[in-house]
């Protein structure tokens, strides 16, 4: 196969920005809708459709087909040729009779999703996350069942887009199910409904951390080939392009953020204000390495979360949720535990989350059900977006101002593999609109 052409891959811009009547309802828990249409009899074989053939998607496809063993791998969509390739590799040595993906069902280019949904029950999405609010928009239109990795957008832009995917796919009745895998944490499940039970008293405060180091290579301009695109450096170096992956509060530490919003029941924070930037020179990208976010929520409650990914550094990933009784603590030891007037620590058994998801996904398309956790996983995004947007402004943000902002971090005009692209400068806060 050959690597997309820019006449075979054009990226169109959004057309959204004023698009304000969309619903922006109270945010829920995931729920299952019993009846739906969308059924699948036992005999059934699914075909899955992959969407981004990288560690995460090639590990949510094996989960996938870890979930029912009545599946099938049926297509995949990526723009590396290779890259697809390997992943099925991989995939082949433990579903040697279920992966069936030749090569005219190898799809290559920055349009293939489309070509994978039109042909697939089941679909993963685990592309750049850029792309993900058109590529969840796509599923929900043609009808398909969707795996969708986190984070959901990168700006406020492609929340409404994704927002809007969502509403349809209850209207369809199809199942949306979210890569935010702590929320199928067993201990995590029942840590949170102590929380909220009141077992640790009157919420105070949250401090959740994100230490760690470059989750991706912070690759320099150096690495760049001369025959390389703008579009096609930036895809092969996307962590550390913001319009592609939302940076590294959006894609990585969102995980955190998720923590604090199931915390706080899904409720809306009501401002932010944040800091960050980069420690380490990088010339190859416009994200930050660091940040701290201190969000506040009705009652005076405070939420910060510290951000950082440059080695060397202390490491840790927890999260300290606060009362008037005592403390939830995540993250320090394997297993949650409450330390104040009741203590409590996790002592049942931990699946792996991973799979859970996959797991409930397809039992619920296999029951006629529907598992849709489309409001709380955009929420979470958001709340993860306006964090980025006060650090990079140097702003006190609003959600009221976030949710309505007209931030587009993606192209201008219709773009192509080949094309030239400049993104959106280093921010610099108190310069940065």
């Amino acid at each position: 196969m050959n690597p997309p052409t820019p006449s075979q891959s054009p990226l169109t811009r959004r057309h959204f920005l004023t698009r304000s009547g969309l619903a922006l309802s109270p945010l829920a828990f995931p729920f299952v809708l019993k009846g739906a249409p969308a059924a699948a009899k036992n005999e059934d074989t699914l075909k899955i459709g992959l969407v981004g053939c990288g560690g995460r998607g090639s590990g949510a496809a094996q989960q996938a087909l870890s979930a029912d063993y009545n599946t099938t791998l049926h297509a995949v969509a990526e723009v590396f040729p290779e890259r697809a390739q390997n992943s099925l590799k991989a995939l082949e040595k433990d579903f040697a009779k279920r992966v069936d993906v030749p090569e005219e069902r190898q799809f290559i280019g920055l349009e293939a999703y489309k070509q994978v949904i039109a042909i697939c029950d089941v679909v993963i999405l685990a592309s750049p996350p850029g792309f993900r609010p058109h590529h969840l928009q796509a599923a929900v239109d043609a009808g398909k069942h969707v795996f969708c990795e986190k984070p959901m957008a990168v700006d406020a832009a492609g929340y409404r887009v994704a927002l809007e995917a969502v509403r349809k796919a209850k209207e369809k009745k199809l199942s949306v199910v979210a890569g935010y895998c702590w929320r199928r944490s067993a201990s995590r499940i029942e840590a949170m409904k102590r929380l909220h039970d009141g077992e640790v008293g009157e919420l105070n405060g949250i401090f959740s951390t994100y230490y760690t180091g470059p989750v991706k290579p912070m690759q320099e301009d150096s690495a760049r080939k001369p025959e390389w695109s703008d579009v096609e450096w930036q895809i092969r170096n996307w962590y550390n392009f913001s319009w592609l992956s939302g940076d590294g509060l959006v894609e990585q530490a969102i995980h955190s953020v998720d923590k604090v919003c199931w915390a706080m029941k899904d409720t809306a924070p009501i401002s932010c204000v944040a800091t960050g930037g980069r420690q380490l020179p990088n010339a190859g990208g416009n994200i930050y390495d660091h940040f701290h976010i201190a969000y506040e929520w009705p009652g005076n409650i405070l939420a910060h979360l510290g951000c950082r990914q440059i080695k060397g550094c202390y490491n840790e990933n927890s999260d300290y949720i606060r009362g008037s009784k005592g403390t939830l603590i995540i993250g320090k030891g394997d297993k949650p535990f409450i330390d104040g007037e009741k203590r409590w620590r996790f002592r049942g058994e931990e699946k792996n989350m991973y799979q859970v998801e996959h797991d409930e996904l397809f039992a619920a398309i296999r029951k006629g059900e529907m598992v849709n956790d489309g409001d709380w996983m955009l929420h979470s995004t958001m709340v993860g977006i306006m964090g980025r947007m006060a650090a990079y402004t140097g702003k006190k943000i609003t959600w009221d101002e976030a949710i309505k902002s007209e931030e587009d971090l993606a192209p201008e005009e219709t773009l192509k593999w080949g094309d030239k692209f400049q993104p959106t400068p280093m921010p610099r806060p108190g310069v940065t609109a």
